[in-house]
């Protein structure tokens, strides 16, 4: 038994998209036994790409069902099937993501056509499922919308499984997909992983963490792990069954978290923003050892960026009112910036220049009094005051609002 699907998103960053329209048929090897199709509301934009592209606008889907009212109806028409689609590594992960949010861990076995297009039918010039199709002779009805493209990765199906007259090469896709081998054992262990900064924790059949760092990106990082040919990641390839991870919303945030661990990343920050014959200049820290820099930077063209916006702000031209707009070191406030995934906010605790708590809270939750904040926030063991730097970055940036901080 198969389910034969094709989704389409809205567009979104990787691993933020949401479903805007699915199809699934629900396929015996005979004939069409069950069908599911329907626009879905992806309570988020849709970029002006996908609307082109799909011909779906903000509009339709408006007052289409959202994923969780679908959801039962999903598992229902695709339970004990094989999950199949064209490129099946989007339409399973689009639906891994959008169950995961509604915290049910959904599990399937799946096949590709892709892969099996190309060892069964050989020599094609493009395996995209529009020219594939079309060399094929298979209609295409509404291409880019999830029925269109459900229903001709269906008769593709159907062509490749009467190829296979000894049913071993689909056989042979099938076990390979699903095998508990290595390079499986990476994907399944990486699929759900977002491309955010946080921390990630490698741990083996028992629970023990074996690995743990703070990453940039702990998708990239954590299969860049998996590839590494370094004797130092040996033992956590050959030993990983879980991993696990903490996001964290910004370096700020994760800066703070292993200061109050005693443990001090520094960055290397070379370049400086000074103020010479009137105006702002972003130069090597060691061309003038005697000057000490308003702020630091990792790089030249992050300094250079920072002049540009400077030199647009009226009151930043007298240096004295910028040095006191960016200067927090006796300032009790309480600072409210982005939180950790979309609906989120993240606050932070100044006192006295310090940064001596944080948390986070929703969107729609109120937070204006310290007895709320104290029920939520997460006290600093040592207090960020090495901070300073990042934390006037972040002002210059715009990435908090400041209030005072409540009584």
């Amino acid at each position: 038994m198969y389910s034969i699907i094709d989704i389409e998103s809205n567009g979104a960053g990787f691993r933020k998209e949401c479903i805007i329209d699915i199809a699934i048929f629900k396929y015996d090897g005979h004939k069409i036994v069950d069908q599911f199709i329907s626009l879905v509301n992806p309570e988020s934009d849709i970029t002006p790409f996908v609307q082109k592209l799909t011909n779906i606008s903000p509009k339709m889907v408006k007052t289409a069902p959202k994923f969780h009212e679908l959801a039962k109806r999903v598992i229902e028409i695709t339970e004990g099937t094989t999950l199949i689609g064209h490129n099946i590594d989007f339409d399973f992960r689009m639906l891994r993501q959008s169950f995961q949010r509604l915290g049910y861990d959904y599990q399937i076995n799946t096949l590709d056509t892709i892969p099996l297009a190309k060892k069964l039918i050989p020599d094609e010039k493009s395996y995209s499922l529009q020219k594939l199709v079309k060399s094929l002779g298979i209609p295409l009805v509404n291409a880019h919308r999830a029925e269109g493209d459900a229903r001709a990765t269906l008769e593709l199906f159907k062509l490749l499984v009467s190829k296979d007259t000894e049913n071993e090469i689909i056989q042979e896709q099938h076990e390979e997909t699903n095998a508990k081998t290595y390079i499986n054992k990476i994907k399944l262990l990486t699929q759900d992983l977002p491309s955010e900064k946080g921390f990630v924790y490698f741990q083996n059949e028992s629970g023990k963490i074996i690995f743990s760092d703070y990453v940039q990106d702990i998708n990239k990082f954590s299969k860049k792990l998996f590839n590494s040919k370094l004797k130092k990641f040996e033992e956590i390839q050959r030993d990983v069954e879980q991993i696990h991870f903490e996001l964290t919303g910004n370096d700020i945030i994760a800066k703070l978290i292993l200061n109050s661990k005693g443990i001090k990343k520094r960055d290397v920050l070379p370049f400086g923003l000074y103020f010479r014959n009137n105006k702002y200049v972003a130069e090597k820290n060691t061309l003038n050892k005697n000057e000490k820099p308003i702020l630091k930077f990792r790089a030249f063209t992050q300094g250079s960026k920072a002049v540009q916006f400077i030199n647009n702000i009226d009151e930043y031209k007298d240096v004295e009112a910028f040095k006191n707009k960016i200067d927090f070191r006796k300032r009790n406030e309480l600072w409210l910036g982005s939180g950790r995934r979309l609906g989120e906010k993240l606050f932070l605790i100044i006192e006295n220049g310090k940064a001596v708590s944080y948390g986070f809270y929703e969107l729609f939750t109120q937070i204006q009094t310290l007895n709320k904040i104290s029920k939520l926030k997460i006290d600093l063991i040592l207090p960020g005051s090495y901070l300073t730097n990042d934390l006037q970055l972040a002002l210059l940036k715009g990435d908090f609002e400041t209030l005072p901080l409540p009584k």
